[in-house]
């Protein structure tokens, strides 16, 4: 839901998107979650197939399936949130959010993890993260939990 501020003599209106929900921690969960998630970037203007939609589709699968296998506590869900925030120096940017209920099993920091060996059969899920986010990283979440966020600065020029 948009949230409109009164501009000011000096400003103009500024609009903050937000999308926030809750999923099982199962495949099934992180797979809707994907897919609520492009769906609601077409709904921001973001259509399905352009280069946001697709980048914020393999980010959002990533990131939830990284809960449900690493972070999956039993009876406990997984949420999402997708910002889309104002920039002051650039166009905007989008900030995904997903948080689970399991503290002790971090991601390591950005700059901080190894790729795998090429014979892996897991373990790229942050280098596809890192290849298509402008940024990332992990923070605590309270009271228990953690949250791994990426962000994508927004050109909506290219969308167009």
């Amino acid at each position: 839901m948009p949230v409109h501020v009164s501009p000011s003599a000096d400003h103009l209106a500024v609009t903050v998107r937000v999308f926030s929900q809750r999923f099982s921690a199962t495949r099934r969960g992180a797979r809707l979650a994907r897919r609520l998630a492009v769906q609601q970037l077409d709904a921001w203007g973001f259509p399905y197939g352009g280069e946001v939609s697709d980048s914020v589709g393999l980010i959002v699968g990533e990131l939830a399936a990284n809960a449900v296998i690493h972070g999956r506590v039993p009876g406990r869900d997984f949420e999402l949130r997708l910002r889309e925030l104002p920039g002051s120096d650039r166009p905007g940017t989008l900030r995904i959010e997903v948080a689970d209920t399991r503290t002790e099993k971090r991601p390591p920091d950005p700059g901080a993890f190894a790729p795998p060996p090429p014979d892996s059969e897991a373990g790229r899920g942050l280098v596809l993260v890192t290849a298509l986010a402008t940024r990332w990283g992990v923070l605590d979440r309270h009271p228990v939990g953690k949250t791994v966020h990426a962000e994508l600065d927004l050109w909506r020029g290219d969308e167009a």
